[in-house]
C-alpha cells in the first residue's frame, strides 16, 4: 500500500503537558490503540484534562486522537511520557479513536459489548499517523491494542461477585488485520513483550 498523505494535525497541548516527564523519542519503541470509550472528542478532552496525580499534577491521557470525522489531534508531545497505559508508558505512545466503547456502564457486567464501528475517515486517518510516526519516531517498531497489555479483571460495578477486563480497548471492532497490511509495527502481546 502506497503512503497516504499526511493528515493536518490540530495540536492542542493539555495544560499539565509541561509536567509530564520528558523523554528522548528514541526511547519510543511501542504505539498502543486505545478507544476512548465516550461519546465525543469534548468529553475526551473534559477526560483528559483531569489532574489524577497529585504530586505531578497530571492526569491521564493519550498523545493522540482520532475523531470520527478522521481528524487528527495531538494532546501531548511524543517527547513527553503520557499517563495511558501502565507499565507501557515510557516506552510508548498512545492514540486514542474516539468511540462509545462501554460508555457510560464500562464495568456493568450486562453491557460489556462494544458496539460501535470505527469509521472509514478514522481509520484512513490512524494509518497516515501511524505512518508518519514510524517515519518520525527512529525507535518504533510495534504496535498493540490497550487491552492486550492491560489484561487486568475487576469486580463488576453490578456484581462484586462478577469478574469484567477494566479495559477492553479498541475492541473486536477494530480493524487490525487492515491496520497490519499498511504499516511496517510487528504486534506486541503480553507473550513477547520486551
Amino acid at each position: 500500500m502506497p503512503d497516504l498523505p499526511p493528515a493536518p494535525l490540530h495540536v492542542d497541548p493539555l495544560p499539565y503537558e509541561a509536567r509530564l516527564e520528558p523523554r528522548p523519542r528514541e526511547q519510543i519503541d511501542l504505539v498502543v490503540i486505545h478507544c476512548t470509550e465516550v461519546p465525543d472528542l469534548a468529553t475526551a478532552r473534559r477526560f483528559g484534562e483531569r489532574e489524577m496525580y497529585p504530586g505531578s499534577r497530571t492526569g491521564n491521557s493519550g498523545h493522540y486522537y482520532v475523531d470520527r470525522d478522521g481528524s487528527l489531534h495531538q494532546y501531548v508531545a511524543a517527547g513527553r511520557v503520557a499517563n495511558h497505559t501502565r507499565g507501557y508508558n515510557l516506552r510508548s505512545v498512545g492514540i486514542e479513536l474516539v468511540n462509545t466503547g462501554r460508555f457510560p456502564d464500562w464495568l456493568d457486567s450486562r453491557h460489556q459489548a462494544m458496539e460501535e464501528p470505527y469509521t472509514e475517515a478514522q481509520i484512513v486517518a490512524l494509518i497516515a499517523l501511524l505512518q508518519r510516526l514510524r517515519a518520525e519516531l527512529p525507535g518504533l517498531r510495534f504496535i498493540a491494542g490497550h487491552e492486550e497489555l492491560d489484561t487486568t479483571l475487576v469486580a463488576a460495578s453490578d456484581d462484586a461477585s462478577l469478574q469484567v477486563h477494566r479495559k477492553r480497548d479498541p475492541g473486536p471492532l477494530f480493524p487490525w488485520e487492515r491496520v497490519m497490511e499498511a504499516i511496517d509495527l510487528q504486534r506486541l502481546r503480553p507473550g513477547n513483550a520486551l
